[in-house]
């Protein structure tokens, strides 16, 4: 019997006795995979409990001794992540996520892990890597997606804990400084990095956008939804907060209105980067052009046009294992990472935009036939793989980077989070939000 075939078996033998042998490194990280375990009793369909039970135990794998500046042990991208023990970037979001109905005072303490690092200029690290030793290196002139406020947001719901939001709002606020100082475009809207150069800043490395680049920096639409996000949660948390609100506000209402007007092309009914949005042949449907909808940025009408048009659309998006990360029609698209293959964090956010907007049957849609394919996948190969063949075919046909490993890690923790996945499509059945 193949190896595949006993991490399958052992994943069977957990959901009949409750326990499966794992490289639990810390007490933390073994109490995180039983708290989950417990969570595979929710109402889910039953194909889904096995690969639930197997994720429980790369999350109880992935805590690791604290470390560093780290108060708190640290949750890494997960075991199957190629660079080893890694912290950050939107993969950490999206653990924590996963892991908050079953351990919320885990997910601020990987919050605290995250803001201890913040720099002196409001710089957050994107990605933290350890040596062998426990020396901590990162770049210190780049960010990443601050996608982060959104997992603070959900610990203070769970909870209640609304006195942490102070924590969160003094680092926010200097992470908002370091982007006004650092990625403002003097024409409007904000940037990442790559809209200029090879430094994967957006997490979208090697995407579609930057095979061709303006002469100079140009508002990006993900860089000007997720400040958009920031200005609207640190108005949220100043009012919680009692602390003065009217500057955020004006921020907020500043950018969404340039969202809604400069970033979006009416004929197509979809949102672009500004140095392509007038220019069809510059113009790419990219899943980048959905986060005004997930933040909460476009008017109802576009939303009602990207979830209707594209999203839900079987000739672009919505693909057998949805989403697509490139529009299956567009000429660009590829089984080759951030340029065709599917995330199931971004089917994540993708129905977090539709329940956001009022359409709970789009967002259900999305998350069942993600999980039933991923399900179905983890049956056949017996692990959870960084992305996903959109039309449901072998993951090791797919390519990552021509430079490096080019194929999808396994065992990968940072960009399945499948019971947050479960929970937004139990919720989507009763028409709730997240």
């Amino acid at each position: 019997m193949d190896i595949r075939m006993i991490r399958i078996g052992l994943a069977l033998f957990a959901g009949a006795v409750g326990a499966r042998a794992a490289d639990f490194r810390t007490i933390e990280g073994a109490a995180l995979r039983d708290a989950l375990v417990r969570e595979t009793s929710q109402p889910i369909k039953p194909a889904w409990k096995s690969m639930l039970l197997y994720l429980a135990d790369l999350h109880g794998e992935s805590v690791l001794p604290a470390v560093a500046h780290f108060k708190y042990p640290y949750q890494s991208i997960g075991p199957g992540y190629q660079d080893g023990r890694v912290f950050g970037h939107i993969d950490l979001t999206h653990e924590r996520l996963d892991v908050l109905r079953a351990a919320p005072e885990h997910v601020r303490n990987q919050i605290r892990n995250e803001l201890a690092g913040q720099q002196a200029d409001g710089l957050i690290p994107g990605i933290i890597q350890f040596s062998v030793a426990g020396k901590a290196s990162w770049k210190d002139f780049k960010g990443f997606p601050p996608i982060w406020v959104m997992a603070a947001d959900a610990y203070v719901a769970q909870s209640g804990d609304t006195a942490f939001l102070g924590e969160c709002l003094d680092a926010l606020e200097k992470q908002i400084g370091w982007f006004e100082a650092k990625r403002r475009v003097p024409t409007g809207g904000f940037y990442y990095l790559d809209i200029i150069a090879n430094t994967w800043e957006s997490g979208m490395d090697e995407g579609v956008r930057y095979d061709e680049r303006p002469p100079a920096p140009e508002a990006c639409v993900d860089a000007c939804a997720h400040l958009y996000l920031l200005y609207d949660h640190a108005a949220q948390w100043s009012r919680k907060l009692q602390r003065p609100i009217a500057a955020w506000e004006t921020k907020a209402a500043e950018i969404r209105k340039f969202i809604r007007t400069e970033l979006w092309e009416p004929t197509t009914g979809f949102f672009y980067d500004r140095w392509t949005v007038r220019r069809p042949d510059h113009r790419h449907l990219t899943l980048e052009g959905m986060w005004p909808v997930v933040v909460g940025a476009a008017t109802p009408e576009q939303a009602k046009r990207v979830i209707d048009e594209h999203v839900l659309n079987p000739r672009e998006f919505f693909a057998p294992h949805p989403i697509a990360t490139v529009a299956m029609s567009d000429p660009k698209f590829e089984l080759r990472m951030w340029r065709g293959p599917a995330w199931n964090c971004m089917t994540y956010w993708a129905a977090r935009g539709c329940l956001r907007y009022g359409r709970p049957d789009a967002a259900r849609l999305l998350l069942e036939k993600a999980l039933d394919a991923t399900a179905l996948d983890f049956a056949r190969t017996g692990t959870l793989w960084e992305f996903y063949h959109p039309m449901l075919g072998d993951q090791t046909l797919l390519r990552r980077k021509p430079n490096g490993k080019n194929v999808p890690n396994r065992d990968y923790l940072g960009h399945n989070p499948l019971f947050a996945m479960a929970d937004l499509w139990r919720k989507s059945d009763s028409a709730v939000g997240p």
